[in-house]
């Protein structure tokens, strides 16, 4: 995108951030930051449309695996926005899992990772009276690519509506630094993760076939357009399987008439 729509593309969130937060009566926003290029534009966004005196950071690490280099990006970021910030170590409040009767997964670990990072921020909401910012991108919403009741419980989604690819020409026209832009994006889940290794597919080229998915073309006229019929297979097959992430629970419907 040219400068103009990108700036077309700003003023239309700061425009959307300001009237849903008008609309829900609220002026203050927390922020779960990761040091990553997601939590770190939504967090501009947000400054920019309520006020940096109005929005607070939570840096939510977890010690053995979170790396220093993104806790020191997430403190930095918020001193480059101006907005105030606290850093939270989680591993006390996952420790309690540990006493369950049941061996846990190494999915329902990284999961209650996310939950607990959750509820910490709607614990400072609650208590501050504010709204928890969202930090997925429209990629991610899509393919259900988030943690139920993890990072996916939030109040609203700045950027998502914007693809990976469109996020990243969109936090470069706002001024976020290059190392957070360029960093290899992951949710550190485990050691040596990468957001991309787990998708199977590079975002540039994830993002042209999830638009072409948009515009309502089927898996075989996606992979005519030379795109791998397998990456596309495995596109639509995690966006089946993860639909439940992207509504709300299933209602069983009953009638008192």
């Amino acid at each position: 995108m040219d400068n103009e729509k990108l700036k077309v593309a700003y003023d239309s969130l700061i425009s959307g951030i300001k009237e849903y937060f008008g609309k829900c009566g609220y002026k203050k926003a927390v922020i779960g930051l990761s040091g990553g290029i997601d939590s770190s534009l939504s967090a501009k966004l947000v400054a920019d449309a309520l006020g940096k005196e109005n929005v607070y950071g939570l840096v939510m690490p977890l010690k053995g695996l979170s790396s220093q280099e993104n806790i020191n990006d997430a403190v930095e970021l918020c001193k480059w926005i101006g907005i105030k910030y606290f850093i939270v170590y989680i591993n006390e409040f996952l420790r309690g899992f540990e006493s369950l009767e049941w061996k846990q997964s190494k999915i329902a670990k990284m999961n209650a990772a996310s939950r607990v990072r959750a509820v910490i921020l709607y614990n400072y909401a609650n208590t501050h009276d504010a709204l928890v910012i969202g930090t997925s991108n429209k990629t991610e919403i899509m393919l259900g690519y988030f943690t139920k009741y993890g990072d996916g419980a939030v109040d609203i989604e700045v950027i998502g509506d914007l693809f990976k690819t469109d996020e990243r020409e969109l936090a470069g026209f706002l001024g976020i630094p290059k190392k957070i832009i360029n960093k290899v994006p992951t949710a550190e889940l485990y050691h040596g993760q990468t957001d991309e290794q787990e998708l199977g597919v590079p975002y540039d080229e994830l993002d042209k076939i999830l638009k072409l998915h948009e515009k309502g073309l089927s898996a075989q006229e996606i992979s005519k357009k030379g795109f791998d019929s397998k990456i596309v297979g495995s596109i639509f097959e995690r966006i089946k399987n993860n639909e439940h992430k992207r509504k709300m629970p299933p209602t069983v419907k009953v009638s008192l008439e």
